[in-house]
């Protein structure tokens, strides 16, 4: 079922054949790239989509394809949504609960990535508040909404090899500040995240996993220098190089919001439950540094993503 698909499938070949009509989805990240691209895929296809935004005037904006492809009783509405705030993430959970709708997948697309340091509104390191901390707080405020059969899709990085998380310093008090440090903290972050999530909420038919989407040109990337860029690409290229690997290739909008749907609504349940997705299959774990590819085995660690659950309450000041 699952093998037709790979790194150059598109949404609309994943989800060809699909009718998605009386599906409800909850995007974060709508105002450009991936998350557009996976709310027109979705809402083409007949689903009822909820696009979340921090900017719902540029949101509006960039959200036309989707009005424009929407088919077979799909459709888009926004929620104001702003990751590195707690009040705003909050006030958009609550607002998603009182309308008391229940979701049938939630993807979790938006975030930065190799930003100056920096904190958010609550006083996290940038990356980490907004990536994780700001998903676990929504996800976990609207988790009654969550139909029996959801999924929670956590979009998460080839990143996440950059490091682990480190709950004893996650806001880099201690620990000199490195952007893709940062960022890796929190892409694995977004993995144990749902690793811990699916633990927890699988015997009540919710299951959640996390996916990588590819290497995309995107806004994610508008923090980095011309020179923090040329170093990511130089690394990938010295690794493919190192494995006897084909060439890097950079991935279209659409093939990289494929394995988020691949995960939500193709894939059985049961395969990507609790697991790490790329190139519209479940990754193998892969601990090789100079290899592409593959999740590293601290990602998927249930220990460890039992601790960072009960650091993330800690942080936040709720236990969920």
């Amino acid at each position: 079922m699952t093998a037709q698909f790979g790194a150059k499938s598109t949404t609309d070949e994943v989800l060809a054949g699909a009718t998605l009509t009386g599906k409800r989805v909850l995007v974060t990240g709508v105002s450009a790239g991936l998350g557009v691209e996976t709310a027109r895929a979705l809402a083409a296809h007949g689903a009822t989509v909820v696009g979340a935004a921090r900017d719902l005037k540029k949101a509006e904006r960039a959200t036309e394809p989707v009005r424009r492809d929407a088919a077979h009783g799909g459709s888009l509405s926004l929620v104001e949504l702003d990751l590195a705030s707690l009040k705003s993430v909050r006030a958009c959970a609550d607002r998603l609960t009182a309308d008391g709708k229940p979701f049938d997948v939630v993807i979790c697309n938006a975030g930065v990535m190799a930003t100056p340091k920096g904190k958010t509104s609550d006083g996290f390191e940038t990356q980490f508040g907004t990536n994780h901390l700001g998903h676990f707080v929504l996800v976990n405020r609207i988790a009654s909404l969550f139909r029996n059969g959801s999924r929670l899709v956590n979009l998460s990085s080839s990143g996440h090899r950059f490091a682990d998380v480190n709950l004893d310093d996650p806001n880099f008090e201690r620990t000199p500040y490195s952007e893709f440090v940062a960022y890796g903290r929190s892409k694995t972050a977004n993995v144990l995240f749902a690793v811990e999530f699916d633990r927890r909420h699988r015997g009540n038919g919710v299951r959640a996993t996390a996916v990588h989407p590819g290497g995309i040109m995107t806004e994610l990337g508008r923090h980095m220098t011309p020179e923090l860029r040329q170093m990511m690409t130089k690394s990938i290229e010295d690794a493919n190089k190192a494995g006897n690997l084909p060439p890097f290739e950079w991935k279209t909008v659409p093939q990289g919001a494929a394995t988020s749907v691949w995960a939500g609504f193709v894939a059985p349940a049961d395969l990507v439950g609790g697991k790490f997705c790329e190139d519209c299959q479940v990754a193998e774990r892969n601990e090789n540094p100079a290899a592409r590819g593959g999740v590293r085995g601290y990602a998927l660690d249930p220990e460890n993503a039992k601790a960072l659950w009960a650091k993330s309450e800690e942080l936040v000041g709720e236990r969920f």
